[in-house]
This record gives C-alpha cells, structure tokens and sequence, in this order.
C-alpha cells in the first residue's frame, strides 16, 4: 500500500512539472521561436542552400536529448507528427508526457481500485491520449489549410497579374493570410532569405502539411520555372479544382452523417449501458472480471465492439 502511494506520488510530481514545463515552452520567446525554425531548416534544408559551418552551429544548439531522440525512426516520425499538428510543445516535453501520464494513471487507478487489469487499461488508455490529441489536432489543422488554400492561390495570381514578383507574393500570403497557411508560407519565405530558392523553399512546405494540393501547387511552380508559362492561369485554375473538390467533399459528409452517427451511438451504448447497470445494480457485472470466462467474453466484446467501429468508420470515408 505504502509503495502504490509512493510511486503516485512520484508519478503526479513529475507529470505535474512536465506539464509545467510544457506551458513554459509554450510561452517562449520570438528568440526561441526563430531559433526552433533554424534548428528545422539546418536538418531539412539542401546542401548547397546553406553552409555546413552554418548548418553544424545550429543543431549543436538542440538539445542532447533531442539529437539523440531524432537519430531513431520513431523519434522522427514522433517529431514530424508535433510538426505537423502545429503545437509548440517540443519532443523532449512531449515524450516526458507520454511515459509519466500513462505511469500516474497506473499507479492512480490501481491504488484506488486495487485491480491491476483497470490500472493497465487506464495505462494504455492515458498513453494513447497524447498521440489522438495529436492526430486531431493535425487533422483539423490539414482542413483548415485545404480550406485556405485556394484564396491563397487566387491572391497570388492577382499579385503576379499587378506585376510582382513570386517572391513578393509569397511574402504578402504570409502576412494576410491566418494559421496554419501563415506560418508556412512565412517559414518558406524565411528560407528563401537566407539563401534557399522559392522553389526549394516551396518544396519544403511539403514536409510541414500533409496536403495533396499543395504539392500540385508546388509541382506547378517547380514546373514553370523549368519550362514557363502563365502563372497565374495556372493558378487560378488550381484554385477552381481545389474549390470543387471541397464542396463535393461536403456533399459527401452530409449524405454520410446519418452513418457516422450510428456509429458513434453503437461504439457509445455498450459502454453507457455498462456503467449504468454499476450505479443502478452494483456487484451485477462482477462475474465478468471474477470469473475465466468472463474476463474472456468481456475482452471478446471489446474486441468486437473496435471492430465494428472501424468497419462502420471505414464503410463512410469516402475520399474525394
């Protein structure tokens, strides 16, 4: 008993300071932030883009820790998911959160349940938060820029129809435009200042957004610099694609609704009725975790209850 209130203890403390620590860089400084984009260029950016004098003096600036992290494949899939969700927190914060939230909710549930099936459950449930948070956050941020996108398209096209230059159209993006596309093309028109080409720099927003439009507009960009033409047609009528495809895309979701739904409700009624018949008859589904059998028909239901969740999720995503 005393080391399950030990280990709590312990577990909360530190997850309390990594999420203190997490707020702390979310408040950092513009130094910091531009620091942070230097870090990123000098790991992605080409070869004859920027020296390796340069290049080595700002990864020697990233943490140990970090370098080490990054030198591992899932490491660098775990830092290009935070990338591309948009969030401030670094890798090293956000995988202290991973090993402590899922270490106090073990300990936490265990000292209060006393049952160690609970207590790995609510493990694995706590670890998996951080990395849904994630995939949401990504998400949503992917849509917002799909949906941004083809004003951005149509704003470069009227500026290089006034006569600027490309360079000058990605500038005035980065500063009318709001997030997620602001930081990109801001980040893109960074590079290009410190010695990247547009292309180049354009290119690289691939690696930050995981969009399908976005490399047809930088494939166009790539391929009138290569062989010319009009720019700005090109663009207006990508812009006109991307804007038809989005609104059969909401076509879809609407005739599809009714089918997410129902499966919301059939993923969520097992487990509502599961935690009401506790409250209304306590004891009444203690032989599911007492008994062999039970246990099996329980994690037999889960299973089947994932399943069709995923199935039914499946059926209704229609890609456009």
């Amino acid at each position: 008993m005393f080391l399950a209130v030990f280990f709590t203890f312990v577990a909360v403390f530190l997850l309390a300071s990594a999420l203190v620590l997490a707020y702390m860089r979310a408040q950092e400084s513009p130094k910091a932030v531009l620091k942070r984009r230097l870090r990123r260029m000098a790991k992605a950016g080409s070869d004859d883009a920027m020296s390796e004098d340069l290049r080595s003096e700002i990864i020697k600036e990233t943490p140990q820790f970090e370098r080490l992290i990054t030198m591992l494949r899932w490491g660098r899939a775990i830092e290009r998911l935070l990338d591309h969700a948009g969030v401030s927190i670094d890798l090293t914060t956000f995988i202290l959160l991973v090993i402590l939230l899922p270490a106090a909710s073990f300990f936490g549930v265990f000292l209060f349940t006393h049952r160690l099936i609970f207590a790995v459950c609510a493990a694995a449930v706590a670890a998996a938060v951080p990395f849904l948070f994630l995939y949401v956050k990504k998400m949503r941020r992917q849509d917002k820029f799909t949906e941004q996108l083809p004003d951005a398209l149509s704003m470069i096209s009227r500026s290089l129809r006034a006569g600027h230059s490309l360079t000058s159209a990605i500038e005035l993006v980065a500063q009318e435009s709001d997030e997620p596309l602001r930081d990109l093309f801001k980040t893109a028109y960074e590079q290009q200042k410190l010695g990247l080409r547009i292309t180049d720099s354009l290119a690289g927003m691939t690696d930050r957004m995981e969009s399908i439009d976005l490399r047809f507009f930088v494939a166009s960009i790539e391929l009138n610099n290569d062989i010319g033409g009009n720019l700005s047609e090109i663009l207006d009528k990508l812009a006109g694609t991307i804007r038809e495809r989005l609104k059969i895309k909401r076509q879809v979701q609407v005739i599809t609704a009714q089918g997410r739904l129902s499966g919301y409700i059939l993923a969520a009624l097992p487990i509502v009725t599961f935690f009401m018949f506790n409250v209304m008859m306590p004891g009444y589904e203690d032989v599911l975790f007492k008994e062999k059998l039970g246990s099996k028909l329980l994690i037999g239901a889960i299973c089947a209850q994932l399943s069709g969740f995923l199935w039914i999720k499946k059926i209704i995503s229609i890609k456009v």
